[in-house]
């Protein structure tokens, strides 16, 4: 599976942006994907998961009521809508997939197996 992250930019506090993993060399739909994001000189750490079928989802805390995780397999594309963005969301956004037909998406970096390229979000103050 190739992954391709998309959709990060500029934005004040307060502001939104959509993120976009999409797919391609495999079905998408019997996996797994997470987004994760790495500020400079910081670990990267999970933000969002959402299982094979859409039925589940897995949030950071950081970001729950802010963040909407969902899919698309027609158009083998995972979302990462972001509203209420503050300042410390700005990092580099990845995506990441590993094959799984459990209920409950994985929150540990390790469970991934498939990693795009990140996608930049800077908030401004």
């Amino acid at each position: 599976v190739q992954l391709q992250a998309s959709g990060g930019g500029l934005v004040q506090a307060g502001g939104s942006l959509r993120l976009s993993c999409a797919a391609s060399g495999r079905t998408f739909s019997s996996y797994a994907v997470g987004w994760f994001r790495q500020a400079p000189g910081k670990e990267r750490e999970f933000v969002a998961a959402i299982n094979w079928s859409g039925s589940s989802t897995n949030y950071v805390d950081s970001v729950k009521g802010r963040f909407t995780i969902s899919r698309d397999d027609i158009e083998n594309t995972v979302y990462l809508q972001m509203n209420t963005l503050k300042p410390e969301d700005t990092a580099v956004y990845l995506c990441a997939a590993y094959y799984s037909r459990s209920l409950y998406p994985a929150r540990r970096r390790e469970e991934y197996d498939y990693w795009g390229q990140g996608t930049l979000v800077t908030v401004s103050s």
